[in-house]
């Protein structure tokens, strides 16, 4: 049985969230799902349940930091080419993120990019050449 993982991420609105995640490819889980909480499924794999502060103050009584002031985490996803990657920061920023809060990395047999959501979640979305890579740093 492969391991899932089940990212939680505090949002001030979870219609607004769910809407940017469809626009990013992700299928909402209604089984998951209620009017504070949307679990959003990126693969069979990963989930990002995203949670109103009402409902994220359930699970902790840390303070719900302001991710577009702070960042705690850098969430990486790995597509499958550097088209991928600029295709992912477009439709973010057509659903109301914003394009590249960290560098572009442009290494040849590595590429990567980021987007914000909506609440100012870091996602980066990056492609490598496994094979070049080896070959770029005399291994292969």
């Amino acid at each position: 049985m492969s391991q899932k993982i089940f990212i939680n991420l505090p949002v001030t609105d979870v219609k607004r969230s769910t809407a940017f995640y469809e626009a990013m490819g992700a299928r909402k889980n209604e089984r998951f799902s209620n009017e504070t909480t949307s679990c959003m499924v990126l693969s069979e794999e990963i989930h990002v349940m995203l949670l109103e502060h009402t409902r994220w103050r359930d699970f902790t009584t840390k303070t719900i930091p302001d991710a577009k002031a702070s960042a705690q985490v850098l969430l990486c996803l790995t597509l499958e080419s550097g088209a991928a990657c600029d295709a992912a920061v477009e439709t973010a920023v057509a659903a109301g993120g914003a394009a590249d809060p960290t560098p572009k990395q442009d290494y040849g047999f590595m590429y990567g990019r980021s987007y914000e959501d909506p609440d100012g979640h870091i996602w980066e979305v990056s492609w490598m050449d496994l094979a070049a890579m080896e070959k770029a740093m005399g291994e292969g």
